[in-house]
């Protein structure tokens, strides 16, 4: 069986030190091996951007695509080999903004994809500028006299966008993020985790001292029920969404292949696409 060492390569993260995507990397390679899966079982799929390097850092098949498009090549890759595991991953610029679009009808066609965003409230990879989840007041090289714009409140949105598993969880807390990762996985469905993961280097307001003295563990909440959704949202509006742990889960709702008419048992992958002469010509004859 394959620990997490499995999950390692030799190429070397250029991550800043100290930034928080270094414990999301270290989180999925936990996760993957606790939850009994081998390198070849394993597709990370990223897009643009710092947090868009994962794919090339973990061990298993690893697709860098471009900005905001690592959900389609994620779903395309589940729907030709369900065997897979399959995690997408990206920053909250790549999810959020030009992502945002292919992020909501993820979430509603209910995939079984796992998708993981470092959320660090700037666009860190073009050297800090304001994303959609800076807050109003938020000064960059884009917004000198502070953000305009309020910050996007994501976990709110899936709920809405009728998502069946929406986690969050702080990078420092490797234990917690592994055990909801490993859930995501384990989850029939499309599951969203996003993941605050401080950017040291240009963001000086969210930063992790910010974050621990500003975060609420659900855990500690007496009596929260993550599979109540009215209790969900309300307790994400009390909380300016900064809150951690699973927030929501549905475990009723049918996945998108398990939906899917004709769907083979047999992986797109694994098939056999040739054809023969009869079979060609009986396929285009009604064009003919």
């Amino acid at each position: 069986m394959a620990t997490f060492k499995d999950f390692r390569n030799n190429v070397k993260p250029n991550w800043c030190p100290g930034c928080g995507d270094f414990s999301v990397q270290a989180a999925i390679q936990r996760a993957a091996a606790n939850v009994g899966l081998e390198p070849e079982n394993l597709a990370v799929v990223s897009g643009i951007g710092c947090s868009g390097r994962i794919s090339g850092y973990i061990n298993s098949y690893g697709f860098h695509g471009i900005h905001g498009r690592s959900l389609p090549i994620a779903q395309g890759v589940k729907m030709a080999n369900k065997d897979l595991t399959v995690i997408a991953s990206g920053g909250d610029g790549d999810g959020f903004a030009i992502g945002l679009g292919h992020t909501i009808h993820a979430i509603r066609r209910n995939i079984d994809v796992t998708y993981i965003v470092m959320d660090n409230q700037i666009y860190g990879l073009t050297k800090g500028q304001t994303s959609p989840r800076s807050e109003v007041g938020f000064k960059t090289k884009s917004t000198p006299q502070g953000s305009i714009e309020s910050s996007l409140s994501v976990m709110e949105m899936a709920l809405t966008a009728g998502a069946t598993f929406v986690a969050q969880s702080f990078s420092t807390d490797l234990k917690d993020l592994t055990s909801l990762i490993e859930k995501g996985i384990q989850h029939k469905g499309f599951s969203l985790i996003n993941v605050f993961s401080p950017c040291v280097t240009y963001n000086k307001v969210n930063t992790y001292d910010w974050f621990k003295e500003n975060l609420t563990k659900l855990a500690d909440i007496e009596g929260y029920d993550a599979h109540n959704k009215v209790s969900a949202m309300q307790t994400l509006m009390e909380h300016n969404g900064l809150v951690t742990g699973l927030i929501y889960q549905n475990k009723d709702q049918k996945s998108y292949q398990d939906m899917v008419h004709n769907y083979s048992e047999e992986p797109l992958a694994k098939a056999d696409l040739q054809l023969d002469e009869a079979q060609f010509n009986e396929l285009v004859k009604e064009f003919m």
